[in-house]
């Protein structure tokens, strides 16, 4: 297949705010009906031209999600555009179905850590494990993948499914270990899309329906380059149930007067985050990838997390004049942020509302240190959150058909 897009093929993937603009700038005049068309074929990490790959920016909101839509829309109308803000609206909504159902993260890091305590006693496990995670399965693509993984930190979301769908019913691994071998890599990581599309491929997520990775579709889809031959030809659900959605979780108010902004992989985007009548003394950041996984974070991953740490806190002092400092991201993570806000004589730490994931506990337990010194951190949730997530209580077509009037509350041209 030719280069659909000339100039999109590769992907600078330097982690800045300034190049994902940049990426999505560039992209924009293919996010209407040929980004629809074309969107499946996974071309190999040389030619990205059909996709937006702006996923490592907005996952850690150095692009928040309206950016997008909006320069989707300032191009194409609404119904031109639908598939691209659907992708977007995904990410979203697992976000969303995850706050609802907190106890599926709980379960997942149980379940891995069980599953990882296996490997330790099960020669048999633990070879055809360390085959998959180091591409020495024998089977096409999947092997491919799983060392591009490793060297780029990022997958084409098709083959991120067949991926997933070769580990659980071909090699019959754990889908958890799986799941934490993505975590690990992946530049885009994000508790909820992760636990998320692993379980829907396992039938958990969505009860009983599976995703099948067949030698035809896989072929098709990356143009020839991967026709792998001896995959399973049936996909059981695992066993499994899903809790009943619970109560969203509240943002804390915007506060007026001195405040000091903590940054973390899950909201970056110094931009916005400042709250209207408020005066940014300081700002801070932590970056805690490691604690994505019991193996720590992988190169790329941890590079693309660090990087945009950099900028985001160079950001913070060039828009809002403020100092700028990176906090110790180990056990000494709460006393750096305690002795910290102590030094700016400030008593309201405001930051971005930390979703289910592993940043969300770090930050509960520095909110009890923090109040014990009469500190109050604040959880600022954005309205895109709080306006999409309450539709994401089942499946996905519940928001979906919602997007249109969302869109219009938040004052898209829609």
């Amino acid at each position: 297949m030719d280069d659909l897009f000339p100039g999109l093929d590769t992907v600078d993937f330097t982690p800045t705010r300034q190049a994902g603009l940049s990426r999505m700038e560039a992209f924009q005049s293919a996010m209407g009906s040929k980004y629809a068309g074309q969107r499946n074929s996974d071309l190999g990490p040389n030619n990205r031209s059909n996709v937006s790959a702006l996923s490592p920016w907005v996952r850690t909101r150095t692009l928040v999600e309206e950016e997008l839509v909006r320069a989707a829309l300032d191009r194409f109308a609404l119904s031109t555009a639908e598939k691209f803000i659907q992708e977007v609206c995904w990410r979203t909504y697992f976000k969303g179905w995850l706050e609802h159902r907190p106890g599926v993260w709980t379960e997942y890091l149980a379940a891995r850590d069980r599953e990882m305590d296996r490997l330790a006693g099960n020669a048999g496990l633990r070879t055809a494990y360390d085959e998959a995670i180091e591409g020495r399965t024998g089977i096409e693509g999947f092997d491919d993948w799983s060392q591009e993984l490793i060297e780029t930190g990022y997958l084409h979301n098709h083959a991120r499914m067949w991926f997933a769908s070769i580990w659980i019913f071909t090699l019959r691994l754990p889908w958890e270990l799986g799941a934490d071998f993505f975590l690990q890599h992946l530049m885009d990581g994000d508790a909820a899309s992760n636990t998320c599309s692993w379980r829907w491929v396992a039938g958990l997520h969505t009860p009983g329906k599976t995703y099948l990775a067949r030698r035809s579709n896989i072929s098709k889809y990356t143009d020839g380059r991967f026709s792998p031959a001896g995959l399973s030809s049936e996909a059981p659900a695992l066993e499994g149930s899903n809790p009943a959605p619970g109560l969203l979780l509240p943002g804390d108010a915007w506060p007026h007067g001195d405040v000091a902004l903590l940054l973390t992989e899950e909201d970056m985007n110094v931009e916005t985050l400042r709250p209207a009548g408020a005066t940014l003394k300081g700002a801070a950041g932590a970056t805690l990838a490691d604690d994505r996984s019991p193996h720590g974070a992988g190169r790329c991953a941890r590079t693309f997390i660090d990087g945009a740490m950099s900028d985001a806190l160079d950001r913070a002092a060039a828009v809002h004049g403020a100092s700028a400092v990176r906090l110790d991201t180990g056990d000494g993570f709460a006393n750096s942020a305690v002795d910290w806000v102590k030094s700016l004589n400030v008593d309201t730490v405001i930051t971005g509302f930390p979703p289910t994931g592993w940043v969300k506990p770090r930050l509960d337990r520095l909110r009890g240190d923090l109040a014990e010194e009469g500190i109050a951190l604040k959880y600022l949730k954005r309205d895109w959150d709080d306006a999409f997530w309450p539709y994401a209580k089942k499946g996905f077509f519940g928001l979906k058909k919602k997007i249109p009037s969302v869109l219009a509350e938040l004052g898209m041209p829609v």
